[in-house]
């Protein structure tokens, strides 16, 4: 059974970002792939569920482990371990299917388990390291140490619309440019 997200989390979320003075304050719902945290930005979740064997679709790439029918929407699975290149791990109880909207689409993103809401001033979140091949980092937007006491443990905060929008992942149509910048 799903955790959906209710009406009332988003409305927080909302208020939260527009009651802060001078600083607009933002929730990520982080998750953990092996040893790593991830954070993605809590307006693209639309419900966390335990995971289920999707069904798999013929000569799709092995980061797309197959389509779920939730609630009559057909849902692409994909499994960031595997698109990461991560050694491949049983699933067990922890193991969900966060399901999204991103750029106008049900998709869903398989991790190691999710951990909490967290929300980030702007002043916890650094930028991501530059490096001369970009692109394993082209999907991450920032690093930040939400705990003060601890900033050696660090989440990875990624764009996941620009990861689930790459031509690579060929999940949805490359819209023009003009449309991305407005969603952005």
């Amino acid at each position: 059974m799903g955790i959906l997200l209710t009406t009332e989390h988003t409305m927080r979320h909302d208020n939260t970002r527009s009651t802060r003075s001078g600083s607009q304050a933002a929730e990520f719902l982080s998750f953990r792939l092996g040893s790593e945290a991830y954070g993605i930005d809590i307006l693209k979740v639309q419900e966390i569920r335990g995971y289920e064997q999707p069904t798999r679709l013929a000569n799709a790439p092995d980061y797309l482990r197959g389509v779920l029918n939730l609630r009559g929407v057909i849902v692409p699975v994909i499994d960031l371990r595997v698109k990461f290149g991560m050694a491949d791990v049983p699933f067990n109880t922890h193991t969900v299917t966060i399901v999204l909207t991103v750029l106008g689409r049900v998709v869903g993103v398989v991790v190691d388990s999710v951990s909490d809401v967290i929300e980030l001033d702007p002043s916890q979140i650094r930028p991501a390291p530059e490096f001369t091949d970009a692109a394993c980092v082209e999907h991450v937007v920032g690093m930040a140490s939400p705990d003060a006491s601890h900033p050696e443990h660090m989440i990875i905060l990624m764009d996941i619309e620009k990861l689930m929008g790459s031509a690579d992942m060929g999940l949805l149509e490359q819209a023009p440019a003009e449309e991305l910048a407005e969603a952005a």
